[in-house]
């Protein structure tokens, strides 16, 4: 389906995000990322805060007895960029504990009668927001939105003032992801990102209003189940649905909305009408969503979209619409020079994507990072598959100095990102940890039950995708649904070598110091290679601290290219592996393996690159 069916409106008086220009300088209105930041439940009404605030760096966290949340603050910095980049004004490299923003907003008059939501998209890493002197929530979590209704504490049509304070301690446990907990970045952690870095925008919503529906499909009956919570539910509710393609309707109905918390429909779509989602096809069809009353009268109205695909796993594979396709995977961090963990404009976030597929990759491992949900939106309508991890390094689960306390805030955190991400098409599995390192004992130690809890959790609220326990390295849950490992050996014969045995049962599983036992053993699952790869190579430096990649560095672009094939050869021969992830799509800072540069350069010949991958696969010979 066209991506001009997606309406992407933003607020009253701001630029579309095709204004936006591909170097991350601000549209013709003036307001960054002026895009809607949610494209899978979108309404019609509602207000970009984006732009200019006023801003405070609390290096004490001494700021709310000093009175910073009722006074103007000293500096400016322009949102949604976090201060350490170079997008906000900002640009700061030093640990920053406590940061202030304060804006003066006006709810528009015609909201009058509704309720007001403010929504933020991603504050790193604990916030708290106050609207007219008045605290109207808190959250923590860096990687995930939060809303809080603040009618009550504001008038439509008069001027408000919102500030929020978000903490972001230097050191103890806190899911980071990558962002380092030195000075400076080093190895294959980057810089930190701290406060605002997500659009942040308001949104006017009914008294009796939906949330966000959790829409399933249904492959192989072709059918959707669409499950909508409702706000100020009463008797005689019902859920209108209207699911549409380019060619018209193709089913509507509606259901009782009052007989639960939420509205069940589901949604059958004529055998005639039924086009499945995949990669080499990602048809999205549109839903609408109506709550009406008694009297037929539309409360509320909701524009999402959806892609009818199933993933199943049969014994060792995991088929998508019945279909064993081989899953070519690169490892995508999610980092700009610029913008740190943001992009500077939508437009960078398709063109990773592109970049990606240009290079024979069918999709990613958003790794470390709960990526921005416009990405995964490009990546439904690009049928580009990937992976859903949390950036739980940081949390400090387990570890092999025994001495190690996690934030158990972080499984409240992971699944608010199952939550917002569970409806999309391109999503096909969940890694809710990764690389935890912890040698099998006697005992059940608290790596076990976290692992384990994390699991059952994730699939407690998704039985419709594979749930990988732990990626790499400390797998504690026998029955995990995939199993993998990392191996960044560099000789491709000693790659294959290790790699091989799939066939008779005998996966290569990572280990610790002196061959200890970090996992439960393979049980059969379908198995794919994580991470392997991360060859170095820079054209205008040598390696080193400054200049990183995994084990001996090429001498030449064709020994490289060379020993790409070969890594890539061995995984692609073996028919017990349903994939694989390649260390990595760009270069970050230091760490330079990825096949195009920082800036989003190639390093090599890509089509040499897509020719390597593109061969067909034994699994895809099954």
């Amino acid at each position: 389906m066209p991506d001009s069916t997606r309406p992407d409106s933003v607020g009253p008086g701001h630029a579309r995000s095709d204004d936006a220009t591909r170097d991350g300088s601000l549209p013709a209105g003036g307001c960054p990322r002026p895009e809607y930041p949610r494209p899978q439940f979108r309404r019609a009404e509602w207000l970009c805060l984006n732009g200019t605030w006023e801003f405070e760096i609390d290096q004490g966290d001494t700021g709310f007895e000093r009175g910073l949340h009722e006074r103007s603050l000293s500096s400016r910095i322009t949102v949604p960029f976090a201060p350490e980049s170079e997008l906000s004004g900002i640009g700061t490299d030093d640990f920053l504990n406590a940061v202030w923003y304060r804006r003066e907003i006006t709810v528009p008059a015609g909201w009058a009668g509704q309720r007001v939501l403010a929504h933020f998209q991603a504050i790193d890493y604990d916030a708290t927001v106050w609207v007219n002197g008045t605290q109207v929530g808190r959250h923590r979590g860096g990687f995930t939105p939060f809303s809080l209704d603040i009618t009550d504490t504001c008038a439509p049509g008069r001027p408000a003032v919102i500030v929020i304070r978000a903490r972001d301690r230097a050191t103890g446990p806190q899911a980071r992801g990558k962002q380092s907990q030195r000075y400076r970045p080093h190895a294959a952690v980057y810089r930190r990102t701290t406060g605002i870095w997500q659009t942040v925008w308001l949104e006017p919503v009914p008294q009796t209003h939906l949330r966000r529906a959790r829409i399933t499909p249904d492959a192989v009956s072709g059918a959707f189940h669409i499950e909508a919570p409702i706000t100020g539910n009463r008797p005689g509710l019902r859920l209108r649905y209207t699911v549409s393609d380019g060619t018209g309707t193709v089913a509507a109905g509606d259901v009782p909305a009052d007989a639960g918390l939420a509205a069940r429909a589901h949604v059958v779509v004529p055998a005639e009408r039924v086009r499945r989602w995949s990669p080499d096809d990602p048809h999205l069809y549109d839903v609408r969503l109506e709550l009406i009353d008694a009297d037929g009268q539309v409360l509320d109205r909701v524009d999402s979209y959806a892609g009818l695909r199933s993933v199943a796993v049969h014994g060792n594979a995991i088929l998508l619409n019945g279909e064993p396709v081989f899953q070519r995977l690169v490892l995508d961090q999610g980092f700009y020079p610029d913008g740190i963990m943001t992009a500077p404009s939508d437009q960078d976030l398709v063109h990773d994507i592109e970049l990606s597929q240009a290079a024979g990759f069918n999709g990613a491992r958003l790794h470390q990072k709960v990526f921005e949900e416009r990405f995964l939106y490009h990546a439904d309508r690009l049928g580009y598959l990937v992976w859903g991890e949390f950036a739980d390094w940081g949390c400090n689960v387990g570890g092999e100095d025994g001495d190690q306390r996690p934030d158990m805030s972080y499984v409240s955190q992971w699944l608010e990102a199952v939550e917002r991400d569970y409806s999309h098409p391109a999503l096909i599995g969940w890694c809710p940890l990764n690389e935890t390192r912890e040698e099998m004992t006697d005992e059940i130690t608290l790596l076990d039950d976290a692992t384990r809890a994390l699991f059952l959790a994730t699939k407690a609220f998704d039985t419709s995708r594979p749930v990988l326990d732990a990626s790499g390295y400390a797998h504690r849950v026998a029955e995990t649904d995939v199993y993998d490992s990392h191996n960044y050996e560099q000789d491709p014969a000693e790659f294959r070598a290790q790699m091989a045995g799939l066939e008779q049962g005998r996966a290569y599983t990572n280990t610790g110091r002196a061959g200890r036992i970090w996992s439960s053993p393979y049980a059969g699952q379908p198995y794919f290679c994580s991470e392997f790869g991360g060859i170095w190579w820079s054209a205008d430096d040598a390696p080193g601290p400054d200049s990183w990649g995994y084990g001996r560095p090429p001498a030449t672009e064709d020994e490289w290219l060379d020993r790409f094939a070969g890594l890539i050869d061995a995984l692609l021969d073996d028919p017990g592996m349903f994939g694989y992830c390649f260390t990595q799509l760009t270069d970050v800072y230091q760490e330079k393996n990825g096949l195009y540069t920082f800036d989003r350069k190639p390093k090599f010949d890509v089509e040499r690159i897509r020719a390597i991958q593109t061969r067909t696969a034994a699994y895809e010979e099954r």
